[in-house]
């Protein structure tokens, strides 16, 4: 059981290299709780009624119009980031305690929102000095009688998508799957034929469903599934998927992500895109075509091809070293290309060396070192800089290399490079 739900968790954490982990995570397109709530709505999945804004007034405004829609009288304030866990979360700038809070006074939305607004949001799930807020979703409160989990995933144990249910919901699932591991239930998924009736109430019965809500429940699972292949999602997750007491089933929280790799169908997702929750020099990488993934070490890498980059981290790491960053910068760089790569890692205040690593296949190794050596000297690298080439052309680039001018240190092989660059920091 636990394997399936930890597709994308836990155990594809424990099963990768921090390094492939990392490449593996560029590949996922997240987008806000209120955009998932769009999405879900555009395929028949319940949600509560909502509204957003990015000021104080926008959301005090909001509360207003909701008060005249809602059933209720409580209100639900929902900081928006890229992260889980914001209820238990905290604000950097005042101490503020909570990403979610609750009140029953519109008069009140304002003040709320103005201390989360602009300030970090610290919770497990974000980098130490958190994610700065810079929209709140406040949304109408429902009364619910019960919590449950449900999530589709792409299950790589059973080569295709995969129901995952839980009448535990409401509350962290990987504690959840540790814990109480019987309560979690997977139902592959044919993806030829796509989620059956049958499955969909098995399912709601899985989740305990009251037999009142059963075919309700049933219905939006089935819509759900419809959203994840429509969307070309990796990951939908309804946390929790609840029963009420006047708006029957509901979703009351959604986290969806989505392939990038699949994107260019996908227009109205990617107008979702919020380049303020992701890493700048990810976002800078991206516009020049580079993929990059930062990490936390202080040796930088410059590698052609995916597999190479990762090889050429594990085996930074192997030497005693910390590799600073997945940089591949693919077959058919251009010298403005490596320029921008040059530049994008310098920037780093923690790199202390770059390993170039390059095999000449596409490219060969006399046209990459000549763009190396120009970008280097246009950027100006002030850290020791280590080059290995191997492939087509490789002692005229060599060649070049050595005749630069330029203090850069030669490697036979990628063994001979993470020695020299981790010996250069030392």
């Amino acid at each position: 059981m636990m394997s399936a739900v930890a597709f994308g968790r836990a155990a594809f954490r424990a099963q990768t290299s921090p390094f492939i982990r990392a490449a593996q995570h560029v590949r996922n397109f997240n987008i806000h709780e209120f955009q998932s709530k769009i999405l879900c709505d555009q395929h028949g999945v319940a949600i509560q009624k909502w509204r957003v804004g990015s000021t104080a007034q926008e959301c005090q405004a909001g509360a207003a119009e909701l008060a005249k829609e809602m059933k209720g009288d409580e209100i639900v304030i929902k900081a928006q980031v890229h992260a889980g866990g914001r209820g238990k979360g905290h604000f950097v700038e005042n101490g503020f305690k909570g990403g979610v809070q609750f009140t029953t006074s519109v008069d009140e939305v304002g003040g709320i929102c103005d201390k989360m607004l602009g300030n970090h949001l610290v919770t497990n799930q974000t980098i130490p000095g958190g994610v700065p807020v810079r929209q709140i979703m406040v949304a109408e409160s429902v009364d619910i009688t019960s919590e449950k989990y449900l999530a589709f995933l792409m299950d790589r144990a059973h080569g295709g998508p995969a129901a995952v249910a839980s009448r535990m919901g409401g509350m962290d699932i990987e504690a959840v799957a540790e814990e109480n591991p019987e309560e979690i239930h997977v139902t592959p998924i044919n993806i030829e034929t796509g989620i059956t009736d049958q499955q969909a109430v098995d399912i709601a019965n899985q989740l305990e469903f009251t037999p009142d809500n059963v075919d309700e429940a049933a219905t939006m699972i089935k819509n759900l599934y419809s959203l994840f292949i429509a969307k070309d999602a990796v990951q939908v997750e309804l946390n929790p998927i609840a029963e009420t007491k006047d708006h029957g089933v509901i979703c009351v929280d959604a986290k969806l992500g989505f392939d990038e790799n699949a994107l260019y169908r996908q227009k109205e997702v990617v107008s979702y895109r919020d380049p303020t929750e992701e890493d700048p020099r990810e976002v800078e990488a991206d516009k020049v075509g580079l993929n990059y993934i930062g990490l936390d070490g202080n040796i930088a890498c410059l590698v052609n091809g995916a597999g190479l980059a990762m090889a050429t981290m594990d085996i930074i790491k192997l030497k005693g070293g910390e590799p600073a960053n997945f940089l591949d910068v693919g077959g058919g760089a251009t010298e403005e290309q490596v320029a921008a790569a040059f530049k994008l890692l310098t920037a780093d205040p923690k790199c202390e060396a770059v390993l170039v690593n390059i095999f000449g296949g596409i490219m060969k190794c006399d046209v990459i070192a000549q763009g190396i050596v120009n970008a280097a000297k246009t950027v100006g690298v002030s850290v020791p800089l280590v080059v290995r080439l191997e492939g087509t052309n490789v002692e005229l680039g060599k060649q070049i290399i050595a005749e630069s001018g330029l203090a850069i240190t030669p490697a036979n092989d990628l063994d001979d490079a993470a020695v020299k660059a981790v010996a250069a920091i030392q």
